[in-house]
């Protein structure tokens, strides 16, 4: 037998062993030194079970990752496995610079070398802050190792003056009241001190909260567990749970392929569409079925958004916070109402279908957070995907936290070339702009700045001042998810590769229009054209290091923004497919 079949069907602490031109020897000083930390024979001969600790003094949303390791820890050996937790990189979104988008492939790199390089026969994955699941989910679908996602839970919400807050929406809601004048300096100091009210990720549907639910609708998580908020007893049994499923995931060899399938991420789409879900969840959940060879087609998207009501009643699209969703019932109450719409035979990681994970569930109970289906906070999904000559690859818009008056618009462009640019006129008092312009905002795509969260432009002072609250917005950059407003997103080809977005001008007409689906600049062909001739865009470049990588190699919006040698090498399928397919098929 050849020593790579061997390497195939070795198991446990025998597994990937280190070259040293003798596999005996490899073998034998691997268990002297694991031996010097005090593991017996019988600890080694047992299923070994990665855990991927994300813990870092930067990333407070992981802060209860001790006590999620240790129930993990539990959970295995209960199960008869050997838990292994190691370190990985650990992003958070405010301690990242220049974007926390910028280090998502690195994490995912790292997290498939290192689930490659150590011996595991399954692997789990502790995540919660906005780019460290999808991190995980993509390096885990390339690096085909039984993997299970366990989140750190949302924070619990804080109280301000009686008011009920929680990060970041409500962040985002009272510094545009310190922003137009309406509140002051002492008060904006209090609101700080009680917007994060425990460790966790934030308290809304931001990126981190729909993260949590689409990869538990996808199948990678214990049914159950994207709801628990990070510091309560339910969130700890959670974590034991998926530390005795991992062992049963390794024993059975269900490695992510068999998990991840089209039909599981037309699942996870879905419910990225009914909880109003972050335009962030796009990007990530593209980028991880790109890994396996499957594309997403952003029409296709669309046309199964018009037929999939915003169900979740959670800030920004609604009212409520992640620990009213957990006690309303979690992901299964959603699940219920779109149980005609899903995919009931694909596979999660009990070794159960959907379906069947549906029927153990428990029984539905009156609430007000999850509405029913005949019954939304919004009649189509959260996310309508634009086309026009302003973005030929697309561009994005989350409807359901726009403002219906601003969502058939024209106005006059008001252009900001860079961040730099923004940042030194958006407050000038001179700034030529009106409440019904278009404010647009270029080179914030994937190579011109590491596409930051910057598209949530902020109202000019002025205005604000004077009480608007809401703008059209359009660039080639990401919103948090938990910002709201009337804001296109994602236009593709970005303006630093040259995309039309580069060329638009100060009192330039755009029209958007949500209902056709549109983001137009109102010029002619012939126009554009000369401007690009005029003006040819150079993409910037790098001279050593991450950054020439990054900027040599990463695809756009609607690509996932994934390097393009890390996606699989061959394309499998496009999904979704046609809308109103039966997904018990």
């Amino acid at each position: 037998m050849s020593s790579e079949k061997k390497d195939e069907q070795a198991a446990g602490i025998r597994k990937g062993l280190t070259s040293y031109g003798d596999s005996g020897f490899s073998l034998f000083l691997r268990k002297a030194f694991i031996k010097g930390a005090g593991y017996t024979d019988n600890a080694l001969d047992r299923p070994v079970i990665g855990i991927a600790n994300t813990g870092s003094a930067y990333n407070p949303c992981h802060g209860n990752a001790p006590q999620l390791i240790e129930a993990v820890k539990r959970g295995i050996m209960l199960a008869g496995g050997l838990p292994m937790d190691f370190p990985t990189i650990s992003i958070h979104e405010s301690f990242s610079a220049p974007t926390s988008m910028y280090l998502r492939n690195l994490m995912s790199m790292d997290t498939e070398e290192m689930i490659r390089a150590q011996p595991m026969d399954a692997v789990v994955l502790i995540g919660g802050c906005d780019k460290t699941v999808p991190a995980q989910l993509m390096g885990a679908a390339s690096a085909g190792v039984p993997a299970i996602q366990l989140v750190t839970g949302a924070m619990l919400t804080g109280a301000h003056r009686g008011e009920r807050v929680g990060a970041c929406t409500d962040c985002r809601r009272y510094w545009g009241k310190y922003r137009a004048e309406e509140i002051d300096d002492q008060e904006i100091s209090e609101v700080n001190n009680v917007l994060v009210a425990s460790v966790g990720t934030c308290s809304v549907m931001g990126t981190a909260s729909t993260m949590a639910c689409v990869t538990e609708a996808l199948g990678m998580m214990v049914p159950g567990g994207a709801s628990p908020p990070a510091v309560t007893a339910d969130r700890i049994r959670i974590a034991e749970e998926t530390g005795a499923t991992a062992v049963a995931m390794a024993r059975a060899g269900l490695t992510p392929d068999k998990i991840m399938t089209g039909k599981a991420f037309e699942n996870a789409l879905r419910v990225l569409l009914a909880i109003g879900g972050s335009t962030n969840g796009i990007i990530h959940l593209t980028a991880a079925a790109g890994r396996l060879g499957i594309d997403i087609d952003l029409e296709q998207l669309d046309a199964i958004g018009r037929e999939t009501p915003v169900l979740i009643d959670l800030k920004p699209s609604g009212q409520y916070y992640m620990e009213d969703l957990h006690k309303a019932g979690g992901v299964h109450a959603l699940l219920r109402e779109l149980k005609p719409l899903l995919h009931l035979d694909a596979l999660t990681v009990t070794g159960r279908t959907l379906g069947e994970e549906m029927e153990r569930a428990p029984a539905a109970f009156a609430q007000s957070v999850v509405r029913p289906f005949n019954d939304p906070i919004y009649p189509q999904g959260g996310i309508a995907v634009l086309r026009g000559n302003l973005a030929p690859g697309g561009a994005i818009i989350k409807q359901s936290a726009a403002n219906p008056a601003l969502m058939e618009h024209e106005g006059r462009a008001v252009v900001f070339e860079n961040l730099e640019d923004l940042a030194n006129r958006i407050d000038d008092e001179e700034l030529d702009v009106a409440a019904d312009d278009v404010l647009v905002l270029k080179h914030i795509g994937p190579t011109g700045a590491a596409m930051p969260e910057a598209g949530y432009l902020p109202i000019p002072k002025k205005l604000a001042r004077a009480g608007v609250k809401d703008m059209v917005r359009v660039s080639d950059g990401r919103m948090s998810g938990t910002a709201a407003g009337t804001i296109v997103l994602h236009v593709t080809p970005e303006s630093a590769i040259g995309g039309p977005l580069a060329h638009v001008r100060n009192g330039d007409r755009i029209r958007l229009s949500v209902a056709n689906r549109e983001i137009s600049l109102l010029v002619s062909e012939e126009e554009l054209a000369a401007r690009m001739q005029a003006a040819p865009v150079a993409p910037p470049t790098a001279g050593r290091g991450y950054k020439q990588l990054f900027l040599k190699t990463v695809t756009q919006a609607d690509k996932g923004v994934d390097f393009d040698f890390l996606r699989a090498e061959e394309t499998k399928e496009s999904i979704p497919r046609k809308p109103g397919q039966n997904g018990a098929d």
